[in-house]
């Protein structure tokens, strides 16, 4: 079975770059489960996208304007969301911060 070590220690982690201004760790996973931390540099975006995957995610710190659906909304630390599989979202950052999301199953893309 596909999966992460137990523990993933932040001081043992890089930043993996995935865009201008936003970079992630993943911290933990197994077939059906991931959990990833995004880090964003003020007015960095996440591009509109989507993908099978269901996903939570939660504002750590920062300010972000998401794009959920057709729905638009400004959230920040202790916020959360939920993005259901298949409908298109996107991010931008307004105050650097960190989100932590959750997929379900697990983002194999994420690993290549």
């Amino acid at each position: 079975m596909l999966k992460s070590k137990n523990f993933i220690l932040n001081s043992e982690k890089e930043w993996i770059p995935v865009a201008e201004g936003v970079s992630r760790q993943i911290l933990g996973y197994n077939e059906n489960i991931m959990t990833v931390k995004v880090k964003f540099e003020i007015g960095s975006v996440g591009s509109i996208h989507c993908h099978l995957h269901d996903q939570t995610t939660y504002v750590a710190s920062g300010v972000f304007e998401f794009l959920v659906g057709e729905e638009t909304k400004i959230v920040k630390a202790g916020d959360g969301l939920f993005i259901e599989s298949n409908v298109e979202h996107g991010v931008a950052c307004i105050e650097s911060g960190i989100l932590i999301d959750s997929f379900s199953p697990f983002r194999e893309d994420f690993l290549a």
